[in-house]
């Protein structure tokens, strides 16, 4: 005989009735909540502020202290030319810095895989294009506050050392903002870069391996080009590309600042588009 199950008395009742698909904004609130729950990520944050700072502090004090070795009239000769370089040189921490943001970029991601979280976030969003964005555009927004308050510190601790020379910089000096945000920028776009070579790897190490090679190692290696060669290839480096956006000055046969930083952004998109196609194709 059937049995008649009163109104409010059955399965699921008292829950609140489901309300469409699952949306960007719990997306976002739930990367939010993994990113700030993970220990590794404060690590990496101080470690990233450290020693960008700590190196730009390291050269500014150093330069500081060899120019105030030199003879007055030599001072007076290179007064000019050392102002120009300082707030590059307060900055020189972003070739460290840039490495940091990398592994921070690559874990966010190829985490997912190594703990097998990747089946539950998506058995949670079954969205993956939603899904992929959402921790995207979380790690980019901690990666690009991060790089702007390091930048700056590093720019205006270094400035105090290089003042008392008299060869420091200011802010309001044409270039001289747009190096210290672009350091910031700089930082984001580095993270981004590693993060879509996580997405496409899937592996910590192959991830971390491959983003060190395009920022740093190929940087150094392109050193080593004859000059005819270093004239042609050296801008399309991805960390001389990026890094125009921070120079107070390019060099001629570099691209322009924000040319540079265009292309370095074209690098990492290329990354996160590759990751975004492969991720939708394969399986968790």
């Amino acid at each position: 005989m059937a049995t008649t199950v009163p109104a409010g008395r059955g399965p699921g009742a008292g829950l609140p009735a489901a309300r469409g698909r699952a949306g960007l904004r719990g997306s976002l609130r739930s990367e939010f909540t993994k990113i700030r729950s993970v220990r590794s990520t404060y690590w990496s944050l101080i470690a990233l502020a450290v020693i960008t700072i700590g190196l730009g502090v390291l050269f500014c004090f150093a330069k500081a202290q060899h120019f105030s070795q030199l003879p007055v009239h030599v001072q007076q000769a290179q007064r000019a030319g050392e102002i120009s370089q300082a707030t590059e040189v307060s900055l020189f921490g972003l070739i460290l810095g840039q490495l940091v943001i990398a592994v921070l970029g690559a874990l966010t991601v190829t985490s997912e895989y190594s703990t097998g979280m990747i089946r539950t976030s998506l058995s949670v969003m079954p969205r993956r294009g939603v899904w992929l964005g959402a921790k995207a555009a979380v790690f980019a927004a901690v990666a690009l506050v991060t790089g702007l308050v390091t930048s700056f510190v590093s720019y205006f601790l270094g400035q105090a050392i290089l003042s008392t020379q008299h060869i420091n910089s200011a802010l309001g000096q044409p270039g001289v903002l747009r190096a210290v945000v672009g350091g910031g920028l700089f930082l984001a776009v580095c993270g981004m870069l590693s993060f879509g070579l996580g997405i496409v790897l899937r592996h910590t190490a192959g991830a971390i391996t491959a983003s060190i090679a395009l920022l740093f190692v190929l940087y150094v290696l392109t050193g080593f080009l004859p000059e005819s060669w270093a004239n042609h290839v050296d801008k399309w480096v991805p960390f001389n590309a990026g890094s125009a956006i921070w120079q107070h000055a390019s060099a001629p046969v570099m691209f322009s600042p924000w040319t540079g930083f265009a292309l370095f952004c074209g690098y990492a998109a290329i990354a996160l588009t590759g990751g975004l196609i492969l991720f939708r194709r394969r399986d968790a």
